[in-house]
């Protein structure tokens, strides 16, 4: 798969999460639309990573190994970092729902206008 595919793809999946992000009514689907939009992200960045830094390691053709190294794992750390934000950012934002479904008796963000009873 070539970096322009590889573009599309995280584009296109980031598309359809932020059209599920803004037209549903649902906050479950609203949380998996926004990790859809992580998910693209992260296809994005070790895409990049994958083929941007190659090319400056031609460049630089007397680049230590750590160097090197860091280099080749700067788009996977990235990817591990967004992942663990968004396990943090499913587990609040289950939360907040159960909270609310408690509350309301309904999980539908238009509904949900204010925090107080």
């Amino acid at each position: 798969m070539s970096l322009e595919n590889s573009l599309i793809v995280g584009a296109v999946i980031f598309a359809i999460g932020l059209y599920g992000a803004l037209s549903k009514r649902n906050a479950i689907t609203v949380l998996m639309s926004i990790e859809l939009m992580f998910n693209a992200v992260n296809i994005s960045v070790v895409t990049l990573s994958r083929y941007i830094v190659p090319a400056g390691l031609v460049q630089n053709p007397g680049a230590t190994a750590d160097e090197i190294l860091r280099l080749l794992l700067t788009g996977q750390v990235f990817a591990v970092f967004i992942i663990t934000v968004a396990a943090a950012e499913v587990a609040l934002g289950i939360a907040i729902v159960i909270t609310i479904y408690r509350s309301r008796d309904t999980v539908f963000v238009t509904d949900v206008n204010q925090m107080r009873r």
